[in-house]
């Protein structure tokens, strides 16, 4: 972003910049998506829209780190409920269902999740640790325990594509398999 809001008249404006590129990417995908599109949604000068962001492409990363940052409010949210469980199994268990039910939901997060498609998902994996805290039996700084959320976020991105890929609402056997994934390989690092 080229600038950050301050006032809460810039943070709405905000808002409803990045709600506004969410539908027209869900409407028309990434090559059809424009600023000048988005400001007429938003309902907002052209002008707005560049104060923020020099293109489109710098609208859409701002779009996927809120997504990022929704994900792992609604994750924590979830992982603090009473009956969770205290391990990082029924952790694994929480995103998927998180992830899936912003893919169904969530406005833009269809198509552009925590990236455009194609992008790494380090910042999720990055983030992951402090989610799960004491549910994480291994230590955070430890190279093989980085490296494993990463494979990790990896394989689950690509087998959700995959779960999404003919089904809107998601293949339940193939989002079933995601987890069992998930779990098999970290277990090689967290038990």
């Amino acid at each position: 972003m080229r600038r950050a809001p301050v006032q809460r008249r810039s943070t709405e404006r905000l808002e409803r910049i990045l709600d506004a590129c969410a539908r027209e990417l869900d409407e028309g995908g990434y090559e059809r998506l424009s600023t000048r599109a988005v400001a007429v949604r938003a309902g907002v000068p052209i002008g707005s829209v560049y104060r923020f962001f020099s293109d489109k492409r710098a609208m859409t990363d701002a779009l996927a780190h809120r997504n990022l940052d929704d994900f792992l409010d609604r994750a924590g949210v979830r992982l603090a409920e009473p009956g969770t469980g205290p391990d990082w199994r029924g952790a694994v268990d929480v995103l998927v269902d998180e992830y899936t039910a912003m893919k169904r939901t969530a406005p833009g997060f269809a198509l552009v999740d925590f990236g455009l498609p194609g992008e790494s998902n380090h910042d999720l994996a990055d983030r992951l640790p402090a989610l799960l805290g004491d549910r994480l039996t291994g230590d955070p700084a430890e190279p093989r325990l980085r490296l494993a959320l990463v494979v990790a976020v990896e394989a689950a991105d690509a087998a959700l594509q995959l779960a999404f890929r003919d089904d809107p609402s998601g293949d339940a056997g193939v989002i079933a398999e995601t987890k069992l994934l998930l779990r098999a390989y970290l277990g090689t690092v967290l038990d």
